[in-house]
């Protein structure tokens, strides 16, 4: 299967923790649809201490999972918000 586009699209997103709201990631998604998971490689602005790990609330809001035969964290639904 084809690996992402290492340099992604142009557009950024900020994901936020939904339960807190303390920001996790600057990422370059592509699409209009639900982020359901964020390649390593296209976060351009990483703020959690711990992968996976809200650095407020400690929470989990992610998973780390190979996806396309690249390295990915995959979101567990409803702990993200993004804009």
């Amino acid at each position: 299967m084809a690996k992402p586009n290492k340099k992604g699209p142009s557009k950024t997103v900020d994901i936020f923790c939904s339960a807190c709201k303390a920001p996790l990631y600057k990422y370059r998604k592509g699409g209009k649809g639900a982020l359901v998971k964020c390649f390593i490689e296209r976060i351009t602005q990483d703020h959690t201490l711990t992968p996976c790990i809200c650095p407020n609330c400690e929470r989990p809001f992610a998973r780390p999972a190979t996806i396309r035969g690249a390295p990915a964290y995959k979101m567990i639904g409803g702990k993200v918000t993004f804009k």
